[in-house]
């Protein structure tokens, strides 16, 4: 390492984190601000009016949660696949078993 120089510690990594959460947030608000154009929405035989924004950002959040849980189940295959080549490795060349005796 470099005399003088550091690492990024945690509570630094935190920070930026905050910091971009803000300005994100900010964003939002700018968002919903500009966009108060009420709006009929149709669902399923349901209907409604919203305001623009509102309808837009909860359109995007259900993408989001449809992207997540797709990610998730793929996780969780890769874990079930990472298991049981685990096990499968573990049960072979331990030296317990009758062949080397």
């Amino acid at each position: 390492m470099v005399p003088g120089s550091s690492r990024p510690t945690r509570t630094a990594a935190v920070w930026v984190a905050v910091a971009v959460g803000l300005v994100v947030l900010v964003l939002l608000i700018v968002f919903f601000v500009q966009n108060q154009d009420m709006v009929t929405v149709r669902f399923f035989g349901l209907e409604g009016s919203l305001a623009l924004g509102t309808t837009l950002f909860i359109a995007a959040v259900g993408g989001g949660v449809l992207v997540a849980l797709a990610g998730g189940a793929r996780i969780l295959q890769l874990r079930i696949i990472n298991h049981r080549r685990q096990r499968s490795l573990a049960g072979h060349g331990t030296g317990t078993g009758p062949e080397n005796a």
